[in-house]
Formats: structure tokens, sequence, C-alpha cells
């Protein structure tokens, strides 16, 4: 059958208004809404029959039942959601009216028409009633991952706003001893800070083994400045808690959950986070990201700089220390899993590069050294052998027990960082 008489045939299935009649046919003539393409085939049907005919209202179409009528409605109240929330790409989906996709069936059933041609309803809805929000607001559809995705429910009549999060990355220094990377709630409590009705004794009724973290310092400015409902923290791997994080910092990234401000200032931002975290954790290189950096951040094969001051037990001369150092240098190190974490990880047999190795004598019983090793690699132990768990290691080398004293990581670097990519970061005038 020709268009004209396929066209025929769902005009005379009784009243339906020109967008269910132009949807039938919405893979012919590209540019045209399928209101316009339905009025354009009711008049080419009217010439061919020379028998003109009222127009059908859109109310009284049996297939939408004058739903095809209320986008402007549904697009104001889409936009009435958001109006307290800052956001540049939206998307709309639908849930139509089971009654409607029944109709619809039994339209192109009785035409005789093709079940794989036109349009569903609900594909129209969302286009039309999306094109006019983004009207409305001033924004742009996105269908991968748009800031603000609204769920259209016709039968219920509702409209359900789900605001995604933002992402902030920048890269941390940790110069404190004495605090995690994220909250560490107590186990003796689960965080509640009281047990059999009393404050706890394990955490001084705080909730917290730590009443500070790097967390705790960097995320409370950006979820304020973004005004979020709560924030996750993401870190590229984490350092010990009496380790610092010195030099380049360590990546990460705060996600910000249902924020209402989107885009904050990152220059103002990053002095504020600096601010409140008051010389214990500092922040450089703040930028809105994307969803994608949070992965990337966490997924990060990254090789590590360390410098650890290291105490040995019975004298060490320049040429042992020396000898030993070069033996590291460039080795392939056999790891089993740590005495200290292996209440937390599965044991097993790591095999590990260091990179490069060096260090200075500082006397007979102290000395500096700085390893970059391959992501993953143990320093403590490859330090102090961890009983023979680590091989080859410096203590182990030299025939005596080594011990860390103090341990700073001075650089995290990604081989194919990606950190540089702008696919990865939302442009903003802050």
């Amino acid at each position: 059958m020709s268009i004209l008489e396929d066209a025929r045939a769902v005009v005379e299935n009784g009243p339906v208004c020109d967008a269910c009649l132009g949807r039938q046919f919405a893979d012919r003539s590209f540019g045209l809404t399928n209101e316009e393409r339905g009025r354009a085939l009711r008049v080419s049907v009217e010439l061919d029959d020379d028998d003109p005919h009222d127009p059908v209202e859109t109310e009284a179409c049996w297939v939408c039942e004058g739903l095809c009528a209320t986008f402007d409605e549904w697009a104001e109240r889409a936009a009435s959601g958001v109006s307290d929330v800052e956001f540049a790409t939206y998307q709309v989906g639908t849930r139509a009216p089971p009654l409607v996709e029944e109709n619809e069936t039994l339209l192109r059933e009785s035409a005789g028409l093709d079940d794989d041609g036109g349009e569903p309803f609900k594909a129209e809805f969302n286009r039309e009633v999306g094109k006019r929000v983004g009207h409305l607001t001033d924004t742009e559809v996105d269908f991968e991952r748009p800031d603000v995705l609204f769920v259209l429910d016709v039968a219920d009549e509702s409209v359900d706003v789900q605001v995604n999060p933002a992402f902030v990355y920048g890269r941390y220094r940790k110069l404190s001893r004495e605090i995690p990377q994220t909250e560490w709630p107590c186990r003796e409590c689960n965080g509640t800070g009281r047990r059999a009705g009393e404050p706890c004794i394990h955490c001084d009724g705080t909730g917290y083994m730590y009443a500070e973290s790097v967390e705790q310092l960097v995320s409370p400015p950006i979820l304020e400045a973004m005004d979020g409902d709560d924030s996750s923290f993401h870190g590229a791997g984490r350092e010990d808690i009496d380790a610092k994080m010195l030099g380049t910092g360590r990546p990460f990234v705060v996600e910000v959950k249902h924020p209402r401000a989107r885009f904050p200032d990152v220059d103002a931002l990053e002095a504020e986070v600096n601010e409140h975290a008051d010389g214990k954790v500092e922040v450089e290189g703040l930028r809105l990201a994307t969803y994608d950096m949070v992965e990337r951040v966490k997924e990060l094969d990254a090789s590590k700089t360390y410098r650890a001051r290291v105490q040995f037990d019975a004298p060490v001369d320049e040429a042992a220390f020396e000898t030993a150092l070069d033996s590291l240098d460039g080795a392939t190190i056999e790891q089993n899993t740590p005495e200290r974490v292996s209440h937390r990880r599965a044991a097993k047999t790591r095999i590990r590069e260091a990179y490069a190795v060096s260090g200075e004598l500082e006397d007979e019983t102290h000395a500096t050294v700085e390893i970059h090793g391959e992501g993953g690699l143990y320093i403590k132990e490859l330090v102090s052998s961890d009983e023979g768990r680590t091989e080859p290691s410096l203590a182990g080398l030299l025939g005596t027990a080594c011990h860390v004293m103090e341990l700073d990581v001075l650089a995290v670097e990604g081989e194919d960082e990606p950190f540089g990519d702008p696919d990865f970061f939302v442009e903003s005038d802050g």
C-alpha cells in the first residue's frame, strides 16, 4: 500500500488527532513534527477523496485521549520542579499509560500497518516535552549522563526529578601523620557514639576512631558551596595514617549528591577548602569533573615515589648500605600479604617492581631512603622484610632489623594519567 492509502486507513479508524496520525509515519518526511506530518497527510487524503472533513480535535482522539495537547503543561511542571537547581543538561523520560499504548497497537493492527513502523507514543512525549523544557530552562538535552533527569508518569500525573551528582577533582597533600584519608567510624559503636546507653569509651562518644580525616577537612566546604545533600570522597589509592602525602599530591574526586549549585567558582572554593583544612591538608588544581572521573581516579594504576626515614638495630657502614640499595634498585619484589593488613586483606603473593631506589646514610643507625615503586608495592615491608614475607628487602640485604620511623609519599603518577584530558572536566566560568 502507498503512504496515502495507509494514512486513509488510519483516518478511517475513528477520530485520530494529527499527532497520532503523523506518529504512525514518523520515519517519513524528516524535519516535521508528528502533528505537522499528520496534518499534511490528512489534507492529502481529503484532496485525494475530494471530501474535506472537519479537523479532529486532540481532546477527541481515541488513541492518545487528548494527551498530545498537554506537552506545554508537562514541560512547565517539569521546569517548575528545578526552579532552585542549577544545571546545564537534562533528559526526559516518560511512563506512558498502558491504555494509550494498547490503543496505538490496536490502531496499527486495524489500519494494517507494519508492527515495526512509526514511533511509540512515549518517544514523541519525551521529545516534545523535552524541547519545551530546554526552551524554558535554557539548557541542552544529554542522552548519556544529564545533570537532571525528568521522569514523566503520565498515568499518575506526576513528575519525578532526579538531580544527578556533581564532581570536583583535585589533588591533596596530607601534612599530618595523625589523620586517615576517609572517615573512620568506630567499630565498637558502629559510628553512633554510644554503647549500652552510654558514650562509647573507644571513640569518646564521637562515633569516629579519628576525629578528623582528609575527607572531613576537604568535603564540607565543597558540599556547602554546591548546596548538596551529601558527599562521597574518592581517592587514587590511600596512604597510611602515619604517612604524609607531599609533593604533587594525590588525585581525588568529591562526589556531591543532589547539588543545587553545580558550577561554583573553583578558585574561590580551593581557597575555602584550604582555609577550612587549617594546615593539616592542602588541595590544589580543583576543577569541575564528569562522572567518568570517579572511575578514572579509583582505577588509576599509579606508581608512587616515597621517602622513608629508616632506623637500623645494628650499625650499618656506607659500603653495605650502598650495596643493598643497588640490589633493590630496579628489582622485582615478591611480597606476601603483610601481617599488619592480614586482618582485612586476603592472603596472596604480589609481584611488584621497585623502579628506582636511592638513599643517604645519616649515621650508623639512621638513613633516608627514596623509592619509586609500582602501584601496590608495600614500602614499609620492603624496608623491614616483614619477617621474611617480602623478598628481597633492605633488612634482609643488610642483615639487621630495619624500621620505618617516618614515611612520606612524594608523588602519585599514572603512566597514562587521564587528568589532563578535557573530556573528563566540565567547562565553567568559575
